[in-house]
């Protein structure tokens, strides 16, 4: 198989992935609490990037890493994945899965508007017009309240805040690229991330845990915190057309939406569709835009 084929190979299941494990929450979360299930899956997701790490013979990279990288990376794993999970999952507990999906995946908005400030790069006017597109859309999925009508303004609040907890991340991630490996960077996110997990579980219990919601709490740790990262990761390493596999992601919030109709049992009201339709077309409006702006101004600079 070509490279440029594996490629989409690879992000179909990233895709794939991802669109599940929205329905994968609301099993969880019906057979046990937050606390339980983000240990669980959290605890997979360790164990998929530790054989990863084998399979890719990285860990002699961790002998070379400086106090100072093994310090920001136990910021990393309190950031995402205890925090961000944590938050997340309260989030869908709160809302239907049709309400806490989308607004989540707002946060490439929220992380334009932070790298801006962090960088004092002025975000160019069309880009404004992106967030305002995609604004509208999340208020017009809350408005339409789901089946019975109602919406939890604390989900929504908690929602936002998994969306702002995922751009932090990412900034703090990303400027730890040059220093180390992905995938040495996500065994060390989630091996921090599971000892925070295992000392707090120390002093608050964690609370039962049936047979499915354990099945359920691996398969989140495999298919939202673990293999999906890997794959994307090869696919945008491996691909002469990087755009397309980051466009592709762009159908997952869609097939989500397909996969809690048939699986949690939810009616996704037409403004859902309408709402995830303008927060989607909002993130790449703001994307091309600010995107198109930077070539200008490089191109302005160097002239």
């Amino acid at each position: 198989m070509k490279a440029s084929s594996r490629a989409i190979v690879l992000a179909a299941v990233t895709v794939l992935s991802w669109s599940t494990v929205a329905t994968a929450f609301k099993i969880a979360l019906a057979s046990m609490g937050v606390a339980p299930m983000i240990f669980v899956s959290v605890f997979a997701a360790f164990v998929v990037h530790a054989l990863w790490m084998t399979l890719s013979r990285s860990w002699g990279e961790l002998r070379r890493l400086s106090p100072r990288l093994w310090a920001r990376f136990a910021l990393l794993g309190l950031i995402a994945p205890v925090s961000y999970y944590f938050v997340l999952f309260e989030a869908y507990d709160h809302l239907p899965a049709q309400i806490a999906q989308p607004i989540n995946y707002t946060w490439p908005i929220i992380l334009s508007v932070l790298i801006a400030v962090i960088d004092r790069r002025p975000v160019p006017a069309a880009g404004y017009i992106g967030m305002a597109v995609s604004l509208a859309g999340v208020a017009l999925i809350s408005l339409g309240g789901g089946v019975d009508g109602s919406v939890s303004l604390t989900g929504i609040s908690l929602a936002f805040a998994s969306a702002l907890l995922w751009a932090l991340y990412w900034i703090v991630n990303d400027s730890l690229k040059s220093a180390v490996s992905e995938t040495t960077s996500l065994f060390l996110t989630f091996f921090f991330g599971t000892l925070y997990l295992a000392l707090w579980s120390l002093f608050r219990p964690l609370g039962p845990v049936d047979f499915n919601g354990l099945m359920a709490g691996c398969y989140i740790g495999i298919f939202e915190m673990g293999l999906p990262f890997i794959c994307f990761g090869i696919a945008l390493r491996t691909t002469d057309n990087p755009a397309l596999v980051n466009q592709l992601c762009y159908l997952a919030p869609f097939l989500s939406l397909l996969f809690v109709a048939i699986f949690v049992g939810e009616t996704i009201m037409p403004s859902t569709y309408v709402g995830l339709t303008l927060i989607v077309g909002g993130i790449i409006c703001n994307r091309y835009f600010t995107a198109r702006s930077r070539r200008v101004g490089n191109t302005s600079a160097s002239s």
